[in-house]
């Protein structure tokens, strides 16, 4: 099948750009997790700048990174090789069923884990800690997802 040349040029920007994201994501992740005991070390974060800032770094890159691959990526993806297109909820049932992510359902989890990460940061450090054992453990979901993607979309692009 042949693609349009347009959308062949959005799919080679966008794994260039979930590739850079998804070694972004890896890079943070294991430095701030590398020097954070959860949840004994939440009230350093208040009192070490370098540590606020890798936990911002972490919570930016963990929900752009998921952002790209379900907002922009899959839907492109799915276009390319004729899919049917949809809201995200349904784009991502597509994805499992085709193999591209293990469940839909982790993806709403991390979705959610955004969200806490993002809003309940200065208040509830009980709710932050949780969300953020939670998102590093996926971390690796994630990024895997984003390499089946990248491949996916390789697999349909003319070679170089």
């Amino acid at each position: 099948m042949k693609i349009d040349a347009g959308l062949q040029a959005r799919l080679q920007f966008l794994c260039r750009v979930v590739h850079k994201e998804a070694l972004h994501l890896q890079d943070t992740d294991t430095r701030l997790f590398t020097d954070l005991r959860l949840p004994e070390d939440m009230v350093r974060i208040e009192n070490d700048p370098v540590l606020a800032e890798r936990l911002d770094a972490f919570v930016s890159r963990f929900g752009r990174l998921q952002d790209t691959l379900a907002d922009k990526f899959l839907p492109a993806l799915l276009e390319a090789m004729a899919e049917p297109r949809g809201a995200a909820l349904e784009n991502l049932d597509r994805a499992e069923k085709l193999g591209w992510i293990d469940s839909a359902d982790d993806w709403l989890g991390m979705r959610k884990l955004r969200n806490q990460m993002v809003h309940e940061y200065i208040e509830d450090q009980v709710i932050l800690s949780s969300a953020l054992r939670a998102g590093h453990a996926f971390v690796p979901t994630l990024i895997d997802a984003a390499n089946r993607l990248i491949r996916k979309a390789e697999q349909q692009l003319p070679p170089a």
